[in-house]
Parts: structure tokens; C-alpha cells; sequence
């Protein structure tokens, strides 16, 4: 079984490549909404919450974890693999790599919570793959919070967007990182302003892609393709995002209603 976790119901993004990915797979998606939004805190208070969450997901049987957070993986990913040795633990990262290197104007910019924007693990991204561009970092303040709470009608967010990405587009960033799982979701709002002028870039794929190659080809085809859902606040909501997010084929593989953890 794969366990995928994000402090809300972002990693679902994540989730729907990796149940696409491996069709067969029984997974776990755990939100921890009762400490959502992570963006906000500072790294020792998420990787207490990591730590906790990734044993429970190893008590139930994971054999893989996935950290469908970019704020968690930044401050975490690394004490989980310690603390997990025995369990593939994949994190998320923004896509500053495939950014880089498909640029043509040496510019691109990075949409990021408040947390992964100052974070060390963004730094050295950046300096690895990206040293000879300019990186317009944005930090994006409550654009979690407005996936999480599935305000996506709200008419006044267009604006907001377009006002935070309009001078980094024309000083020529051809490249736009979301940098939250969250913002996939806001990609149909985010779209119209960067048509034409940048590629979006998401990383969800590419997770997908790696939980396949760790599964091998025996774990291709073990499972029968079932999903349970878990959150530490408001299971129920986590139905009624699939719903709304448009993900009614996870739906699909849902094994009974979502669970309340204690963890």
C-alpha cells in the first residue's frame, strides 16, 4: 500500500497521478486537517507532525510514503527517511529542474507557501538547478487556505493572481513553478494569465513516476485498486472535495467512508 499525506486536501492532486500511474495499488491519503495549513508554521512543529503521521502510515501497513506536501518535504522529508528507514519515503518538490532547463528567456518564478519560500531546501534547489537564471520567488499567502476551504468561485482571486504574476511575466519569466501541491488546483484560474506567455509547471507526474519505479513490477499489480481516506478533522470533507475537485475517479476506488485518525 502507498500512504500519501499533506496537511490538507492538496496532495489529492498528487494522489490522482499516482492512482493513474498504478491503477492497482491500494492507497491511503491522510490529511491532517486538524494542523492545517503547514505554510504558516515553523519547520519543528511540521516535522513533529511528519514524524507522527509517517509511523501511523507505517502501522498501517505503507510500504511506501509519500509527502504530497512541499512545505512538509522542506522541512521534513529527510528525518522521515531516517526515522523510516525500511519504507520509501518520496517528497515533493517544486519543479525548479524541469523549469530551468526547458527556459528560454533565463527567467522563471516560483509560486510558494510562506514556509518554502525562506526554506533552505528551496535555496538549494535553486542554487543546483537554476544558478545561472533569475528565480522570481512568490510567496503566495492564503492561496492554501482558499483550496482547502474549496473557495475556487471566489470572483475576487483572478485579480490577486494576476496582480502577483504580472510584473515577473513581463520582465520575461517563461516558466511559473507551482511550488503547493494546493495550487494545481488553481491552475484553471492561473492558466488564462500565463497563456501565451509562461508554461505552468507541476511535479505530480513526476511523483507518480517515481512511486512506479519503486513498486516494481510486482507492485504494478498487487492490490485491487481500493483508496481509504483519512484526516485528523472532518473526514467527511475529503469526500466532497473528489467531488468539487473533479476527481470522481479516485471516488470510484473509494473502499467505505473516510476515517477520523487520532494521530
Amino acid at each position: 500500500m502507498i500512504g500519501v499525506f499533506d496537511s490538507g486536501i492538496g496532495g489529492l492532486s498528487v494522489l490522482a497521478a499516482i492512482a493513474r500511474a498504478l491503477p492497482r495499488a491500494d492507497l491511503l491519503y491522510f490529511a491532517d486537517t486538524a494542523h492545517v495549513p503547514y505554510g504558516n508554521k515553523d519547520d519543528a512543529a511540521i516535522r513533529a507532525r511528519a514524524l507522527r503521521i509517517g509511523r501511523y502510515l507505517a502501522e498501517q501497513g505503507c510500504r511506501q510514503i509519500v509527502v504530497a506536501c512541499n512545505t512538509a518535504t522542506a522541512a521534513a522529508v529527510a528525518a522521515l527517511r531516517e526515522s523510516l528507514p525500511r519504507i520509501g519515503v518520496i517528497g515533493v518538490v517544486p519543479g525548479i529542474k524541469p523549469a530551468a532547463a526547458a527556459s528560454k528567456s533565463g527567467r522563471i518564478a516560483v509560486l510558494t507557501t510562506v514556509s518554502t519560500a525562506r526554506s533552505e531546501r528551496l535555496a538549494r534547489l535553486i542554487r543546483q538547478h537554476a544558478g545561472a537564471l533569475r528565480v522570481d520567488i512568490l510567496p503566495c499567502p492564503d492561496w492554501a487556505t482558499k483550496v482547502e476551504t474549496l473557495q475556487l468561485d471566489d470572483p475576487d482571486f483572478a485579480g490577486t493572481a494576476r496582480r502577483l504574476l504580472e510584473p515577473v511575466l513581463a520582465a520575461g519569466a517563461d516558466h511559473v513553478v507551482l511550488g503547493c501541491t494546493h495550487y494545481a488546483f488553481l491552475v484553471p484560474v492561473l492558466q488564462p494569465i500565463v497563456a501565451g506567455r509562461a508554461a505552468l509547471v507541476d511535479v505530480a507526474e513526476a511523483v507518480a513516476r517515481q512511486c512506479r519505479r519503486l513498486a516494481g513490477e510486482d507492485g504494478e499489480t498487487a492490490g485491487q485498486g481500493r483508496l481509504t481516506l483519512s484526516a485528523t478533522a472532518s473526514p467527511e470533507r475529503l469526500r466532497r472535495a473528489l467531488t468539487l475537485l473533479g476527481l470522481e475517479s479516485l471516488a470510484a476506488r473509494l473502499s467505505g467512508p473516510a476515517i477520523l485518525a487520532d494521530v
